[in-house]
């Protein structure tokens, strides 16, 4: 019998990338990048030039398309695997990356009438305009004692799709009145390979991101009623639509698609599901207290658990969101690697970059050299980590960033040493939370970009929260893990699996070497850590809203 293979497609923030992965060992046979010709559109629409306001985030779906038919023909090609062996594929996504659909499952901006109009587009997860409509589900929630509101650590992100849905709502009714559902784009995407009239939505989205619970379902009309009448039939029409687990089969692989993809109709469609989540199996958790960190320009913070259990400011805990079988718990933050991205190319100094250039490295791997030799507190500089806001454990997008104890001695790889350890700081918020809640924390998995490229912060996360990191030996693990679905929805009988845990079992790598906390690195950073929380309640709890004042003066300022 010849090998299978699976292909799993991550969709990114600003690229979209496939990877053939051989089943019986998970080697990962090709890869391919396909960059998002759109990129992220945060000042103004393509083709009408509209203007965007602040805090809006805006993707084009064509994108995503160009990836199914640029990458996936190019790993196939590079292979030289028979596409007859290729017997699933999945994806993965951001979340919540949410678009308006017409009747026959296109995108409005497709339609040249709406195309000028902001909210006919993809809102990309990072899209915060919604926060009016975020604070509002709060309050009315809390008031109300929805059963929901604890599952989510007690406040609903501005980033998910019911408070985006609201804005539309709110700020464009014909759009939402000519929208015949609101998708993840990962179902999307789902939808336009398998061509599927009736849309199924995958269990990881819906929980996290639309405040749907498996036994209890969306929350109730009266809720909808109470936060805007126009909204009471929402989940009916609106957000209809099976919600299933995560490896169901979606449907097959359409004839016109197979053709643009390389692929043989017919092939098995996974359920779409989150980016992170899908990193979960790719390092081999499959059972509770190990702590999985995605770490790219945010971090995903995952872990799995028996027992319902409430958490402040976890993103969700959901039956079935990550692993089916386990509840899933998930916090985050909102900004990680976008912050070391932030210094080098908006705050170093010129003759960093030149050194750079003469050592023939780029400016990150120079300054992670410099800031190695400091030993932690040796450069007096503390940090909040909220230059996107903070998602977990305040869920607050309209906080900033702070860094305290500059001097006219502080160098460049000070501040940015500084940085790395404000994000260990915003990690270790997040393990107390759930440690301290009745969720185990025992060990720490890291995947994605960040553990492959930068050594120092990997021993300062170690150090931080005084646990050992275990590293993804698998440069691309979400990609790795939406395979794996693609397999368990193809099935053993076609060369599969029955069950993500048998998939993780036989594909899932980890690096042996792995960080290991310094007892005298530990003691120190307990003392930066307290001094961390207190600026961290300070800012962060309503004691000084300074963050806010500045951010409603600067706000007055640029519409005057």
């Amino acid at each position: 019998m010849s090998k299978k293979y699976a292909i799993g497609v991550d969709y990114g923030t600003e690229s979209g990338r496939a990877v053939l992965v051989d089943l019986s060992d998970g080697t990962e046979v090709a890869d391919h990048v396909t960059p998002y010709p759109h990129n992220v559109i945060d000042e103004k629409l393509p083709v009408s030039g509209v203007k965007l306001e602040y805090d809006w985030a805006l993707q084009h779906p064509q994108d995503y398309i160009d990836v199914l038919t640029q990458s996936v023909p190019e790993v196939v090609r590079t292979s030289g695997v028979d596409p007859a062996d290729i017997i699933g594929l999945g994806i993965d996504f951001t979340a919540c990356t949410m678009l308006p659909i017409n009747e026959e499952g296109q995108p409005l901006c497709f339609e040249p009438a709406l195309a000028a109009n902001p909210h006919s587009w993809v809102k990309l997860w990072k899209h915060h305009a919604a926060q009016d409509e975020a604070t509002l589900i709060n309050e009315i929630a809390a008031s109300r004692g929805e059963a929901f509101l604890p599952r989510y650590g007690g406040k609903i992100s501005s980033e998910w799709m019911i408070a985006k849905v609201w804005q539309i709502l709110n700020e464009a009714p014909e759009i939402y009145e000519q929208a015949d559902r609101f998708l993840e784009a990962t179902d999307w995407v789902v939808s336009q390979m398998t061509g599927q009239s009736e849309i199924v939505r995958n269990s990881c989205t819906a929980g996290y991101k639309s405040i749907w619970h498996k036994q209890d379902g969306y929350p109730g009309q009266d809720f909808f009623q109470a936060l805007d009448p126009r909204l009471v039939d929402v989940t009916e029409t609106k957000l209809r639509g099976d919600v299933v687990a995560l490896g169901t089969k979606a449907g097959e692989l359409t004839a016109a698609m197979a053709e643009r993809m390389g692929l043989v109709a017919g092939t098995a469609i996974a359920v779409g599901n989150v980016d992170a989540h899908a990193a979960v199996p790719g390092v081999g958790v499959v059972t509770p207290g190990k702590l999985v960190m995605a770490m790219g320009t945010s971090i995903c913070h995952m872990l799995l658990g028996t027992e319902e259990k409430e958490v402040e400011g976890m993103c969700g805990v959901v039956e079935d969101g990550i692993i089916p079988g386990y509840l899933g718990y998930e916090a985050g933050q909102s900004a990680v690697g976008d912050i070391f991205a932030w210094y080098v190319e908006q705050g170093v100094p010129a003759y960093v970059e030149k050194a750079a250039a003469e050592e023939g490295i780029n400016v990150h791997e120079w300054l992670e050299r410099r800031a190695s030799a400091y030993k932690p507190g040796e450069t007096g500089l503390l940090a909040l980590d909220w230059w996107n806001g903070n998602r977990s454990v305040l869920v607050d997008t309209e906080l900033n960033g702070l860094i305290l104890g500059y001097s006219l001695l502080t160098k460049p790889e000070e501040i940015y040493r500084t940085l790395l350890e404000a994000t260990a700081f915003g990690t270790r918020k997040i393990v107390d939370a759930f440690h301290s809640n009745g969720v185990a924390v025992e060990e720490l998995y890291a995947c994605g970009g960040l553990p492959q490229k930068n050594r120092l912060l990997m021993q300062i996360y170690a150090d931080v929260t005084n646990r050992e990191i275990k590293i993804a030996d698998s440069k691309q693990t979400p990609a790795l893990g939406a395979a794996m679905f693609g397999a368990v929805a193809a099935g053993a009988d076609k060369g599969g699996y029955d069950s993500i845990v048998d998939a993780a079992k036989q594909m899932a790598r980890v690096r042996k070497e792995t960080f290991k906390p310094i007892a005298e690195n530990v003691a120190v950073y307990e003392k930066l850590y307290d001094e961390y929380s207190k600026l961290h309640d300070y800012f962060g709890r309503g004691d000084n809203d300074v963050m806010k004042q500045l951010r409603s003066i600067r706000e007055e300022a640029r519409h005057s």
